[in-house]
């Protein structure tokens, strides 16, 4: 089972805390990104596993990457991460490619559990 995790925010705070959550739940991370533009360079070079991206980020926000990323990859995992918890948003994302939507402040549980549910 794959388990390499890219990253996606534009706050450093918020990659380490997931990082954390990741890690201490046996998931290598490995990369960040801090904007859409670099979460699509790097998917293309790393092809994790699985995605998280934050919706609104400078250069490119996370639906427009999640868009390329399928572009690149149909069978790509992203689940969006982001304190945007708006309907239509999270529509557009799903509707883009998402397999989930986490609103923050999340918790380490839902996160896991959602990972979980897109990697099985």
């Amino acid at each position: 089972m794959g388990r390499k995790v890219l990253i996606t925010d534009d706050t450093a705070f918020m990659r380490m805390t997931l990082r954390n959550i990741l890690e201490k739940n046996g998931y290598e991370v490995v990369g960040e990104a801090e904007d859409g533009q670099v979460a699509v360079d790097k998917y293309s070079e790393l092809r994790p596993d699985l995605v998280t991206m934050d919706i609104t980020m400078p250069r490119m926000d996370g639906i427009t990457a999640i868009k390329k990323i399928m572009e690149v990859d149909p069978q790509a995992k992203i689940v969006v991460c982001s304190a945007m918890g708006q309907k239509a948003l999270v529509i557009e994302a799903l509707n883009a490619g998402a397999r989930d939507f986490i609103v923050k402040p999340f918790q380490a549980e839902r996160i896991i559990n959602a990972i979980q549910k897109i990697m099985s």
